[in-house]
């Protein structure tokens, strides 16, 4: 979320009226020096290195590389200083008849990384996955890129292509990208069924304006179908628009309830959120399934529900994506973005992860193919040392740190090692495997007229894939593509559904092997009631600790 402000941030000015000898005497001392001492010190380097450093630079870029110095010593990714220019070109592509390739970005170890790729667009369709750093844009190293610079340069005009380079594990040099922006349209339900046992599933994947229409229709048509419990899919959720997030949380809460708050150092940017309207579906049995691509607003809803026990969190700890940025005018016209407060959940937890390499959140490892997840080594969801823990209105503890910590940890299967090793090999050739793979799923899907639902994915239809990736140039040793058959029979399968029918009937094909909606499902049809989750996740964490019916969601 960003707050327009005209005030000026106190630290610059204080910065500027240093750097030009104002107002000096009245500041007290820091470090054993006055405010005078150290605006001198400032002013004898900056004239040394005008006079005497190898190399010339203006007095005027000095100053700004001070600014930057400051600014990037907060250690703070979202905080920089933009020319008006730049902030103007921002926003023109940002708000203009501008195209872009559909992914949600963040700047983790400090590289621009895909948070999650947003369905059906440009950059979905190329293969981009979450968790791939963004090294190059049309050739240049992205490596000290604000992520509003990179925004501006991955948007442009609709048709034209924006060359990237990307890296992921098993990858030894930058994986080559082009991809064709295109207006980005969001759907915000992609999915939305009844499973057995009468567990509604829904996929929210964005949060946009019309999030919560979407969603309640989607579950007041399940109520329709005999849905009487909800899996509600936050996965790869990227977030979206703040005032969606809270609306949502309202669907599920009750009035007087605490949704959120900001707080920051001052009253004016600090500020709270409590529900306002009677929850529709208080009757409703929930799980909230989250993942370490679960960003933003989606950790506003997953924290606000399981704060005041309203839904059991399922899943792998989620992004850690909670700050505030305010855009503050600055005389001369430039603008300073800065981080100005934090997101906390109802029970005081901040959202916002701790940034840097030792607390960097992304999962290098191969994902399983349509998850849209990675496989988790154990790194992921390692409770720290001296974590702090709060307590749910019941009474539960739950735990800080950053991101939303599950009430149930389930992580993903893992892949064989010869999965691996195809899966590495592809890496290498970027995004010509996804245009191979949707080739050949039109191509079965012309020769297959009346394919059904559930179809088996066959040897010979393998057999023709292989022949259509090497007529593609993607070369494999037979031997290494057989070793991936299972992985490549389940991407396939996927990839066709998709083709074939939808999102949501490709979703279905998902979850049918997805552990984590499975356990879920499990769980939701032991129970009546909404408070009933609970004590029947402890019953799964029992049987799991046990090896009595845990399944692959115990390991």
């Amino acid at each position: 979320m960003k707050v327009k402000r005209t005030i000026l941030a106190p630290v610059v000015v204080a910065f500027f009226a240093l750097a030009t000898g104002g107002w000096l005497l009245q500041r007290g001392v820091e470090e054993g020096r006055s405010v005078y001492e150290q605006s001198r010190l400032f002013e004898d380097v900056l004239r040394q290195v005008e006079m005497s450093f190898v190399e010339e630079f203006a007095r005027d870029s000095l100053y700004r590389m001070a600014i930057n110095g400051l600014l990037e010593e907060l250690g703070d990714p979202h905080t920089e200083l933009m020319e008006r220019r730049q902030y103007e070109e921002l926003v023109l592509q940002t708000s203009g008849e501008y195209g872009g390739i559909g992914i949600q970005i963040a700047k983790r170890n400090g590289w621009i990384t895909v948070v999650a790729p947003l369905r059906g667009t440009p950059g979905e369709r190329a293969g981009l996955m979450a968790g791939d750093a963004i090294v190059q844009v049309n050739g240049e190293s992205t490596r000290e890129w604000s992520e509003d610079e990179a925004v501006s340069r991955l948007r442009g005009p609709k048709g034209e292509p924006v060359e990237i380079g990307i890296m992921r594990a098993g990858a030894d040099e930058p994986i080559p990208f082009r991809i064709v922006r295109d207006d980005i349209v969001i759907t915000s339900v992609p999915a939305a069924y009844v499973m057995d046992g009468g567990v509604g599933y829904v996929e929210l994947s964005v949060f946009s304006e019309t999030s919560v229409d979407s969603l309640r229709h989607a579950i007041d048509r399940l109520r329709d179908q005999g849905a009487t419990s909800l899996i509600l899919d936050l996965r790869g959720n990227p977030g979206g628009v703040l005032e969606a997030g809270l609306a949502v949380s309202d669907l599920f809460l009750d009035p007087g309830a605490k949704l959120s708050e900001i707080q920051g150092r001052t009253p004016q940017n600090s500020q709270s959120w409590t529900d306002r309207v009677e929850q529709p579906y208080a009757d409703l049995p929930m799980a909230v399934l989250v993942n370490p691509f679960s960003a933003s607003a989606a950790e506003i809803v997953a924290g606000a529900l399981q704060d005041h026990d309203r839904a059991l969190i399922l899943g792998q700890t989620s992004f850690g994506k909670g700050s505030v940025q305010s855009l503050l005018n600055l005389p001369g016209g430039d603008i300073l973005k800065m981080t100005t407060a934090r997101w906390l959940t109802p029970s005081g937890r901040s959202i916002q992860g701790p940034y840097g390499i030792d607390a960097d959140r992304e999962i290098r490892e191969v994902p399983q193919p349509g998850l849209g997840d990675p496989v988790d080594p154990d790194a992921q969801d390692r409770l720290p040392d001296n974590v702090p823990t709060f307590q749910t209105t019941m009474g539960r503890t739950v735990f800080g740190g950053g991101g939303i910590r599950p009430d149930l940890v389930v992580r993903l299967d893992t892949i064989s090692t010869g999965e691996q090793v195809f899966v590495r090999a592809l890496n290498q050739h970027g995004q010509a495997y996804a245009d191979a793979r949707f080739a050949y799923a039109v191509e079965v899907i012309r020769q297959n007229p009346g394919l059904q639902r559930g179809f088996t994915v066959t040897g010979a239809m393998l057999d023709d894939f292989y022949a259509a990736l090497s007529a593609a140039d993607i070369d494999l040793e037979r031997a290494v593509y057989d070793a991936a058959e299972v992985w490549v029979t389940r991407d396939l399968g996927i990839e066709i559904t998709r083709r074939k029918w939808n999102d949501e009937a490709a979703r279905m094909r998902v979850n049918l092997e997805d552990v984590q909606v499975r356990t879920a499902a499990e769980i939701l049809r032991q129970v009546t009631r909404p408070v009933e989750v609970f004590a029947a996740a402890d019953a799964f964490k029992d049987r799991r600790q046990g090896n009595v019916g845990a399944g692959s969601g115990g390991r």
